[in-house]
C-alpha cells in the first residue's frame, strides 16, 4: 500500500497517535483556525450592522437611528447643555464633538474587537507550527537512533507529524492574515465615515442649542 495513503498516516491518525507535545501543538492550531473563522465572520457581521446603520442616517443625522440616538446623540446633547464661562463657539462645538467621539469609540471598539486576535493568530500560528515541525523531526532522529535503522518506516511517523503541524500552522495563519487585512481596511473606511457623521451631527447640535451671538462667527 502506498505510504502516503496509509490510514496510519491520515490526519486523524497523526493527531491521535502523535507525541503529546506535537498533539498539543496540533490541537492549539486547530482551535486557532476555528477561532479565526469565527472571529472573522463575527467581526464582518458587526461591521456590516454598523455600516448599514450609518447609511440609514445619511442626510438625516445620527439622531434618526436608534443605535446612535440613545448613546452618541444623547451624550452630545447632555454635553451641549453644560455652560462653561468664556467658552468660544469653536470650543463649544469641539467639546460636543469630543463627547460624541468618546461614545462612538465604544461602538467602533465592539465592531473591531476581533482584529487584535486575528493579528495574533496570523503572526504566532506559523511559529507554533514550526515548533511542532522541529519537535517532529527530533522524534524522527530519536527513532533512528533507537532502532539503528534509517528506513522510511522508522522516520515516516515523525516526519509526517512535522509536516502536518507545518500545514496546520499555515491553515490557521493564512486565513487570519487575509481576514485581518480585509477587515482592517473596511474598519478604516468605516471609522472615517463615522467621524464625518459625528462632525456633522456635532455642528447641528451646537447650532440647535444656540451659540452665544458674540461667538457665532467663531463657530462657523
Amino acid at each position: 500500500m502506498d505510504p502516503v495513503l496509509s490510514p496510519h498516516l491520515s490526519p486523524t491518525a497523526l493527531l491521535l497517535g502523535a507525541d503529546p507535545v506535537v498533539k498539543g501543538v496540533m490541537l492549539t492550531l486547530v482551535l486557532s483556525s476555528v477561532l479565526c473563522w469565527a472571529l472573522a465572520f463575527e467581526t464582518a457581521r458587526r461591521q456590516g450592522v454598523l455600516r448599514r446603520a450609518l447609511r440609514a442616517t445619511a442626510g438625516r443625522g445620527l439622531a434618526s437611528h436608534a443605535a446612535f440616538a440613545g448613546s452618541i446623540v444623547a451624550r452630545a446633547r447632555e454635553t451641549a447643555r453644560v455652560e462653561i464661562p468664556r467658552e468660544t463657539g469653536g470650543e463649544y462645538r469641539a467639546r460636543i464633538e469630543r463627547a460624541m467621539r468618546e461614545a462612538g469609540n465604544e461602538l467602533l471598539t465592539r465592531a473591531d474587537a476581533g482584529l487584535s486576535v486575528l493579528a495574533t493568530i496570523a503572526s504566532v500560528a506559523p511559529f507554533i507550527g514550526l515548533f511542532g515541525t522541529v519537535w517532529g523531526v527530533m522524534n524522527s532522529f530519536a527513532a533512528i537512533a533507537g532502532a539503528n535503522d534509517t528506513s522510511l518506516a522508522t522516520v515516516a511517523p515523525g516526519i509526517a507529524e512535522a509536516l502536518f503541524t507545518t500545514a496546520l500552522g499555515l491553515v490557521a495563519s493564512i486565513p487570519a492574515v487575509i481576514a485581518y487585512n480585509r477587515l482592517g481596511t473596511r474598519m478604516t473606511g468605516l471609522a472615517r465615515a463615522f467621524d464625518a457623521a459625528i462632525r456633522d451631527e456635532a455642528q447641528a447640535i451646537a447650532a440647535a442649542h444656540g451659540v452665544p451671538p458674540q461667538f457665532r462667527a467663531a463657530a462657523e
